[in-house]
C-alpha cells in the first residue's frame, strides 16, 4: 500500500510539472552548435529579434526579422505558424529569451541562441 501511495504521488507531481511547463511556455536554449544544426532541418524559421538596424549590421542565414522591440510583436507571434520549429537569437542572448518564452506559451516549438549572435562562429550575412 505504501508502495501504491509513493508511485501515485510521484505521478501527480510529474504530472503538475508537465501542465506547469506547458502553461510558462517552455523553450529550450541551445549552444552555438546545436543550433546550427537545427538551422539545416525542413520546417524551422530563424528569428532575428534584434532592431533593424542591429539587423542590417550582420544577421544569420536565412535570418526573418521580427523586432521584440516593436510594438507589434504579439500580433507577428500570432501570425506563426505552429506546425513550425523557431530558432530564435538577438545580440547577447536576453531579448531572444524573453522573446522565445513568448512563443513557447503560444504552444511553438522554441530553441533559443545561448549567448546570442556574438557567440555565433560562423558565417554572418551583411
Amino acid at each position: 500500500m505504501n508502495y501504491f501511495y509513493c508511485l501515485v504521488t510521484l505521478l501527480l507531481l510529474q504530472m503538475n510539472t508537465l501542465v506547469h511547463a506547458q502553461q510558462s511556455g517552455n523553450y529550450k536554449t541551445v549552444e552555438e552548435k546545436e543550433f546550427s544544426e537545427l538551422s539545416k532541418k525542413q520546417n524551422v524559421v530563424v528569428l532575428d529579434v534584434r532592431t533593424p538596424e542591429e539587423y542590417k549590421e550582420g544577421h544569420l542565414d536565412k535570418a526573418v526579422l521580427m523586432n521584440y522591440n516593436s510594438n507589434t510583436f504579439q500580433q507577428e507571434v500570432n501570425k506563426l505558424d505552429k506546425s513550425k520549429t523557431y530558432l530564435v537569437y538577438c545580440k547577447a542572448g536576453g531579448r531572444s529569451a524573453r522573446a522565445s518564452a513568448e512563443l513557447a506559451k503560444k504552444g511553438l516549438v522554441v530553441y533559443n541562441l545561448d549567448g546570442g549572435i556574438s557567440n555565433w562562429k560562423g558565417k554572418i550575412l551583411k
